[in-house]
């Protein structure tokens, strides 16, 4: 009941208190001393959300950062000069704090803390190792998927192991290592590899067993279900990271094959374990796009909590007990918010270009989640369109933001598929739908081209398919596009005759580039993404290409541009390093 209470307590006071004493109850038997270090597994599970408290104060700072430099954003006529200097990308962004990194190194002072208390609570006679390993893998997650982060919007980052109290204290020295995108990458990767005092990085802690270990409310019903969703998955974030080095071995003319088939290995085992949810046969609709999608996916942004349809890991956050961030805020024309940034016309009107997005209408599903228009001004209403029933009031900023949601899992596979010349499973996965039969029992285990789609139950069935291996599916695979009505397929090339090798595969990726502009919108998502394709084909004009349509200055569209070209698609903000 101590811990029960204690928890409560705890995830309700972390966004508005500052001093680690305060975190915990001084009438408990568990009160922390910081200089003590962990003393009980209590306190060993309340520092871990402590790092959490961390990642709540960074959750919407990708997405305000790259939406407003990518193809999408702009600022409205309120917007401040900070945010109108992101968007024209001016080269001096030191004192912007949007720009300003400091957030990211504070999860990660966190996580170093953390973990050095571990160290030493692991010494001690009565810690849970089951929860102690969990527990250390957690935090490992959280500060690699940090340093992911940096390495996409920055391309750099300062890394260190030591545990420090302040960013200030990040100084040239032994103990940190300024690392450009290729040796970051490499190191995220290696820490995933060792993992931490022999400790799996893949390991995953239940908060809904240890919160109500007699199962008091169902998992469905649990209020702790949006726990689970709190740290970073290995399987995402490991597969991010090979297609980041994917990517970087690409621009080196080197052999990338065995980061592409590792990230394709490991989502998909991770959607083959969602997918395969056989206590509710016919209708179980997680993790997998298909008939069901439409009719859920407002939902996703638009609920009180992560959504299980589609979500992996999302940063949570609850009003009622001030923990919030600004997207509403930034996004909303609705007082009290700002309003300070807004679709710009050439962005809303790609997702009804038919052109740019193939069948697409004012009807189709994505579109409608996407927009709304309040007193004449066009905003964006994915986290909260007016007359929400799950965010009454305009001022309730406590929207999730997805770390990894399922639909990523299959745009990431799609990119694997991509450089592994799997060309019919990617345009399955992208466009059609994986379907029972496809290329004659091509489910089989051993057909290269299928690999990995094979139920584990039964290799001659896919449970992604109306034909699982339990029965019929009610709700099967249908594609990223293919689940909503009306999109026809985007053109995949299913070959390397016409474009050759690296002509196809970059043919290919820009085809799930424009489509993630479309999934993806507003969620900080697609910017990383423009920034691994310009890195993969040396290539900056594919950022370029994207982003400038959006300024109607043709002066200002220029010079964008040329900034751009010049290698500016990274943010340019360096820590005083020095």
């Amino acid at each position: 009941m101590k811990q029960f209470i204690g928890f409560v307590f705890i995830l309700g006071g972390l966004a508005t208190l500052t001093a680690c004493s305060d975190f915990w109850d001084p009438e408990t038997e568990d009160e922390f001393n910081g200089e003590d270090g962990f003393t009980s597994n209590t306190e060993m599970y309340t520092g871990f959300l402590g790092i959490m408290t961390k990642m709540q104060a960074i959750g919407d700072k990708e997405i305000l950062l790259t939406e407003t430099r990518g193809e999408l954003i702009e600022p409205t006529d309120d917007s401040s000069n900070e945010l109108i200097a992101l968007n024209n990308y001016e080269p001096n962004l030191q004192n912007n704090a949007y720009a300003n990194p400091q957030g990211y190194y504070e999860v990660i002072i966190a996580c170093n803390d953390y973990l050095s208390n571990m160290r030493d609570y692991r010494k001690r006679p009565n810690v849970n190792e089951e929860a102690w390993e969990a527990l250390v893998a957690s935090a490992l997650r959280v500060k690699v998927w940090t340093y992911k982060t940096l390495a996409e919007i920055y391309g750099k980052a300062v890394w260190f192991d030591d545990p420090i109290t302040e960013v200030t204290e990040i100084k040239e020295g032994d103990r940190f290592h300024l690392l450009t995108l290729e040796p970051l990458v490499d190191k995220c990767l290696a820490v995933m590899d060792q993992g931490f005092e022999g400790v799996d990085s893949q390991k995953d802690i239940d908060w809904y067993e240890w919160l109500d270990p007699t199962h008091s409310v169902s998992l469905s019903s649990s209020q702790y279900r949006k726990w689970n969703y709190m740290t970073p998955p290995y399987a995402g974030l490991y597969a991010e990271l090979c297609l980041w080095k994917g990517a970087l071995q690409d621009a080196a003319n080197q052999d990338a094959t065995a980061a592409y088939k590792k990230a394709a290995d490991i989502l998909l085992a991770a959607l083959g374990t969602q997918i395969n949810v056989t206590s509710d046969p016919g209708s179980n609709v997680y993790w997998l796009p298909s008939g069901a999608t439409p009719g859920h996916y407002s939902p996703i942004w638009n609920n009180s909590q992560p959504y299980p349809y589609e979500a992996v890991a999302a940063i949570i956050y609850d009003y009622s007990n001030n923990q919030t961030n600004t997207l509403l805020q930034h996004f909303s024309n609705e007082y009290p918010n700002k309003y300070l940034l807004r679709p710009s016309e050439n962005g809303k009107a790609r997702f009804t270009d038919t052109t740019f997005n193939p069948g697409a209408t004012t009807s189709d599903t994505r579109y409608k989640c996407m927009f709304g228009n309040s007193s004449g001004q066009d905003y964006i209403a994915k986290y909260r369109p007016v007359g929400s029933t799950a965010r009454v009031n305009a001022y309730q900023d406590d929207c999730h933001i997805y770390i990894y949601r399922a639909t990523q899992y299959h745009m990431m596979l799609c990119e694997a598929l991509n450089h592994l010349k799997r060309f019919i499973a990617l345009n399955a996965v992208f466009n059609s739908g994986v379907k029972a039969g496809d290329a004659d029992n091509c489910f089989h285990t051993g057909m290269a081209e299928w690999e990995g789609f094979a139920s584990t139950i039964d290799p001659t069935k896919c449970d992604w398919t109306g034909t699982a291996n339990w029965g019929t599916r009610k709700y099967p695979s249908l594609g990223i596009r293919g689940c909503f009505t009306g999109l026809v397929p985007r053109t995949i090339k299913d070959n390397t005759h016409e474009l050759g090798e690296v002509g196809t595969f970059k043919f290919n990726d820009l085809q799930l580039l424009d489509e993630a502009m479309l999934e993806f919108a507003a969620e900080g998502k697609v910017y990383p993404m423009m920034n691994r394709m310009a890195v993969r084909y040396n290539d900056a004009s594919i950022v370029a290409d994207r982003v400038c349509g959006k300024y109607q200055n043709p002066s200002l569209a220029a010079t964008v541009r040329s900034r751009i070209m010049e290698g500016a698609y990274w943010v340019p903000f360096d820590l005083q390093f020095k």
